[in-house]
């Protein structure tokens, strides 16, 4: 049994959940502590946390400090989300942080954020499975921005960033200065032309009948005794309408009586409100779920799986590799030929083990690098490395982190282009050292993987690899002419040899 605190440092609450952690008896709640503090009110107006928020902020947490003290907590994960990712000091915020609790802050990309909060509805199991059966959204509202991640016969086909994240647009009305009959106006003007091109680009064709809210103000609500008892876990939009009509009908005093919660909350309730009515119009959605999970959630489920406490149900690397595939895909990725790679460098990856070190993040990393690998043809065909670094740096890729996702666009750079060395590189790359050599290591096998179909054919039946001494024989069965391949290799089988210090050889065994 172990004792964990998940602490999100959000953009308008600090939360932490306290959980009891055992193999037997799987995850348990057993605390949960919430402060509001309103950090993207500095953040998303002006860039910078001020003192007095940081103040108020190192208080909550040194009490925080001494309630993990009195549950005896052995480990404990702290993420900070928008609101500090975006400030213009975050590295000085999460010093002072640290210095003055005690408490390490990391701060989570976008993708990383949402794939926990993602994690936190699949731990709902079977109720999680069953509604994804259909065409399914998961619109992830948050502070800062919305995302929405598509789901098609269980897989997650795409997922997408809006800058619409309510706490960023109730700091756009209050600029304005405008009254609260006026916000849907507004926030239709805001959002519409947003989801008129996510509608162009990833709902073509496509039937989206279920929709999961992942927010901090409707699920509240609809959490509350007067609504649970007759929404239960899933409710249809009709009836969802209905009982948020009291939003447009009542004034804030009497909402803030009729929900008990102050009146900012349901300033934030009625936009989230707007936000999502336009997204299942968008969708022409007919069903919702609001299964209440907070970030806390998946921060404990992640640590659980990650010490192998508790075995997931839902396949997570899968999605990754789907959301790689659709990447590809969008940009005319050659399904067959990265399949081809795929099977190929995860051969020579597997039989390297004793030698690369990697594990198996880096494998998955090497995946989703075969998948992208001509990602970057649809721009250019002469600049194939650079314009692949460019889309993969800008596509998000739930999952993963930025350096992760750094990792996978240089391997897929200089799969075309001349490796650059460290010292050179470092003068344009914060990446670490040890970042820099599982670069190296990845695109040495991508490198002799793309060399063994440099024609583009798909010649060989079967691929298999053994480690002999300083060589790495790599026979392949074949009755086809593998003149080209032979002769275009030895390049590429240079540079494997020189961050391994095995040499690569092909042999062709003809079969009957």
């Amino acid at each position: 049994m172990k004792t964990f605190a998940a602490i999100d440092v959000g953009s308008f609450e600090l939360s932490m959940k306290i959980f009891e952690i055992s193999s037997k008896t799987g995850m348990r709640e057993i605390d949960h502590i919430r402060h509001h503090i309103d950090l993207g009110m500095d953040t998303y107006a002006a860039g910078k946390i001020t003192y007095a928020r940081m103040d108020e902020l190192c208080r909550y947490l040194n009490e925080y400090t001494q309630i993990m003290k009195t549950y005896k907590v052995s480990e404990y994960k702290a993420y900070g989300t928008s609101a500090i990712r975006e400030t213009e000091n975050t590295t000085i915020i999460l010093d002072q942080i640290r210095q003055r609790t005690g408490i390490n802050v990391e701060v989570l990309n976008n993708s990383e954020q949402r794939f926990l909060d993602y994690k936190s509805i699949a731990f709902m199991g079977e109720a999680f499975n069953r509604f994804i059966e259909k065409g399914t959204a998961i619109v992830d509202i948050g502070g800062g921005s919305i995302q929405i991640s598509l789901f098609d016969k269980d897989t997650l086909i795409a997922t997408q960033n809006l800058r619409l994240g309510v706490l960023r647009v109730r700091d756009y009305l209050y600029h304005l200065d405008v009254g609260r009959r006026q916000y849907e106006r507004l926030i239709d003007e805001l959002a519409n032309s947003q989801l008129a091109v996510f509608k162009k680009l990833y709902l073509k064709d496509k039937q989206i009948e279920n929709i999961i809210i992942v927010d901090d103000y409707i699920s509240a609500l609809l959490r509350k005794k007067q609504f649970a008892e007759r929404v239960g876990g899933q409710v249809d939009v009709g009836t969802f309408r209905e009982l948020m009509a009291l939003l447009e009908e009542k004034t804030l005093q009497e909402l803030t009586k009729l929900f008990d919660m102050p009146e900012e909350t349901i300033i934030l309730l009625y936009i989230s409100y707007i936000l999502l009515s336009r997204i299942i119009e968008t969708m022409d959605a007919s069903m919702l779920w609001a299964p209440g999970v907070t970030l806390c959630d998946g921060i404990a489920y992640e640590y659980a799986q990650n010490n192998k406490i508790i075995l997931p149900e839902h396949d997570f690397e899968q999605d990754i590799i789907a959301c790689a595939q659709n990447i590809s895909k969008r940009y005319m990725g050659s399904r067959k030929r990265g399949e081809t790679l795929e099977r190929i460098a995860l051969t020579i990856f597997d039989s390297m083990k004793r030698i690369h070190g990697l594990g198996e993040r880096e494998r998955l990393l090497l995946r989703i690098a075969t998948l992208l690998h001509d990602c970057g043809k649809y721009i250019s065909m002469v600049n194939l490395g650079e314009c692949s670094y460019s889309i993969i740096t800008a596509t998000e890729i739930i999952g993963l982190s930025h350096l992760e996702q750094e990792i996978v666009a240089n391997v897929v750079k200089y799969n075309h282009m001349d490796f650059e060395y460290y010292d050179e590189m470092g003068r344009m790359s914060t990446l670490d050292r040890e970042s820099y050599l599982k670069i190296a290591k990845l695109t040495a096998i991508l490198r002799v993987a793309n060399g063994l179909d440099r024609s583009h054919k798909q010649k060989f039946k079967n691929v298999k690899t053994k480690l002999m001494d300083n060589e790495l024989v790599i026979t392949v069965e074949t009755n086809e002419d593998i003149t080209l391949e032979k002769g275009m290799f030895s390049h590429r089988a240079e540079f494997f040899g020189e961050v391994y210090s095995v040499m690569p050889v092909i042999k062709q065994k003809r079969t009957l």
